[in-house]
């Protein structure tokens, strides 16, 4: 019996996760039932923990003396992953003020294929992050439009 408390008790606070996400313009219920229910359920200490397990953090690259980030790692969850990267498409249409569309266009400018495609997995870790601190900290995402 204790287990079926803990459960609806877990389920409350992810529905509540989902109305506060969906109060986010651009974020709909799909989106906030897969963040809340495949991503924010757990507990993160910092940024780079909550990127690496969706596979949006950099794989490092050590040698001598040269340090550098490769490319994203892809070990993670990879249907969060591929939420993400589709919510920060939209983000773009749905929210073209905040600070976030803001960094995307200008890092990118016109420029088309390749090059777009490799900065909106980085605009998906950006907004992750945002997200993540919206939901556990109640940081509005900088210039997002929120409805009442």
């Amino acid at each position: 019996m204790p287990s079926a408390k803990r459960r609806w008790k877990q389920r409350d606070s992810s529905n509540e996760t989902v109305k506060m996400l969906c109060r986010v313009r651009g974020i709909g219920v799909n989106f906030a039932s897969v963040l809340t229910r495949e991503v924010l359920y757990r507990t993160f200490d910092n940024r780079r923990q909550i990127a690496s397990y969706l596979g949006l953090a950099p794989t490092p690259f050590q040698t001598g003396g040269l340090d550098r980030d490769r490319r994203i790692n892809r070990a993670g969850n990879s249907r969060a992953r591929k939420t993400l990267v589709q919510l920060a498409w939209l983000w773009l249409r749905y929210q073209p003020d905040s600070s976030l569309a803001a960094w995307f266009r200008e890092r990118v400018g016109s420029l088309q294929g390749r090059t777009r495609r490799i900065a909106i997995i980085a605009l998906a870790r950006k907004l992750l992050i945002a997200i993540w601190r919206f939901v556990t900290l109640g940081l509005v995402p900088e210039g997002a439009i929120i409805a009442g």
